[in-house]
């Protein structure tokens, strides 16, 4: 980790500055060339994509009934029990966000109201590579049937032989989620957004993946097909006093660096010695990763600054927006009270940031690249549109119509005020 001692706050923004991507125009360049072959050739391409990314030779798109129905037996049951616990948890923190609809009379006869509808048709997309996310799954599949959106489409990469990792089968079986397609990358995200032969389009589309898919999400945002937020490369800043077990710090430091070398770490104390004793236990605990060479190229982009006060530590957290943010002091409360932009916040020495990412029951799927400042994380919220209706009595027009009346004319828009007006003429004095 790259450490720093003190530095001034005309120094923060460039030590806020996430690791330096491939360049944007390229990726983009490349995604619509996706997009464009995906909408031209369909099923074709995506086959292509996954002989060429993943390879596979399909001659299936969809997971078959079967296949489905085969996968529990590869999965462990202690892993299945974990599992079936980590989604009770999540159902129960989303199931709590439900809004009853909300009726009210903003003068006599004049009724308003808001009403949850669910989006008819999601699409999820799950990764999968070295460590397929089944815990994402969990995150979007759980909140996406307590909204209850009608249509769920799962897009997942194939292994070499062609299958589908058993554990992401074995949940999507346990969501009730069947259609469930064996596509990766930017190619899975253009099929979600025009639709093919086996993919159906959707109308939002949930998941993270690397910048490819990232990019291929805002692209779709642009055809009009809604995402869930920009959400790029994982990452976590802890805010540790004197207080601090530099042994748990440098785990959760280190379980964000696994995720990929792009993830990037940020280490904040106003202890030297802290900063010297987690740096330590980080090389000590990396020489004992399977994922280390991955966990060792996140650590060259990631730093470990120390500065002079509680309230200097947060002032450059809320700067940096993190995804993920973790306070490891013994007044954590207090501090979490001062936090204005962060995805999720842990606090305390016994909360791992892991806890969130799979069985605590808040939702991992968060915002990144400082989005914390304007973006939500995924919720409840995220897989329902809120339709608001209104309903007038005569007596309500009588009251409001002039009001209508009076603001159009000044706006110059006559054809608005006349809709009122020939209403009222209708209706007499």
């Amino acid at each position: 980790m790259q450490r720093f001692n003190y530095p001034s706050p005309a120094q923060w923004p460039a030590l806020q500055l996430r690791p330096a991507q491939q360049e944007a125009a390229e990726v983009e360049q490349r995604v619509r060339a996706i997009f464009d072959d995906v909408r031209q050739r369909g099923d074709a391409a995506l086959r292509h994509y996954a002989a060429a990314f993943d390879g596979a030779a399909l001659t299936e798109l969809r997971v078959s009934a079967a296949e489905l129905a085969a996968a529990a037996a590869a999965v462990p049951a202690a892993l299945q029990a974990a599992i079936r616990q980590a989604r009770q948890n999540i159902e129960r923190f989303h199931g709590a966000q439900r809004e009853a609809e909300l009726r009210l009379e903003t003068m006599p006869g004049v009724e308003c109201w808001r009403r949850p509808v669910p989006v008819q048709r999601v699409g999820l997309y799950i990764p999968g590579g070295t460590a397929p996310l089944f815990s994402t799954l969990l995150m979007l599949g759980v909140p996406a049937r307590l909204a209850g959106c009608p249509d769920i489409v799962l897009c997942t990469p194939p292994t070499k032989d062609g299958s589908v990792n058993p554990v992401i089968l074995f949940t999507a079986a346990l969501l009730g989620i069947d259609t469930v397609i064996k596509a990766g990358g930017a190619q899975a995200i253009a099929a979600l957004t025009g639709g093919t032969e086996s993919v159906p389009a959707v109308d939002k589309i949930f998941g993270p993946g690397n910048r490819y898919v990232t990019a291929a999400k805002q692209l779709a945002a642009q055809r009009g097909v809604a995402i869930d937020m920009p959400a790029g490369p994982s990452e976590v800043l802890v805010i540790a006093d004197a207080s601090a077990n530099p042994v748990f710090v440098a785990a959760d430091l280190l379980s964000q660096a696994e995720h990929g070398p792009d993830s990037q770490v940020v280490l904040l104390s106003d202890s030297a010695q802290v900063l010297d004793a987690v740096t330590a236990e980080v090389q000590r605990q990396l020489a004992e990763l399977p994922r280390r060479d991955v966990a060792a190229q996140a650590l060259r982009e990631s730093r470990a600054i120390l500065l002079g006060s509680a309230a200097d530590m947060l002032h450059f957290s809320n700067q940096y927006a993190p995804e993920h943010l973790i306070l490891a002091t013994d007044h954590a409360e207090a501090l979490a009270a001062d936090v204005t932009s962060a995805g999720s916040v842990f606090l305390g020495h016994l909360t791992p940031e892991a806890a969130g990412d799979y069985a605590s029951g808040t939702n991992h799927t968060l915002p990144t690249n400082g989005y914390a400042r304007s973006y939500s994380g995924v919720s409840l919220d995220s897989f329902v549109k809120k339709i608001t209706f209104q309903r007038i009595t005569p007596a309500g027009l009588r009251a409001l119509g002039p009001v209508v009346e009076t603001m159009a004319e000044a706006e110059g828009l006559r054809a608005h005020a006349r809709a009122v007006t020939l209403r009222l003429d209708s209706i007499g004095s």
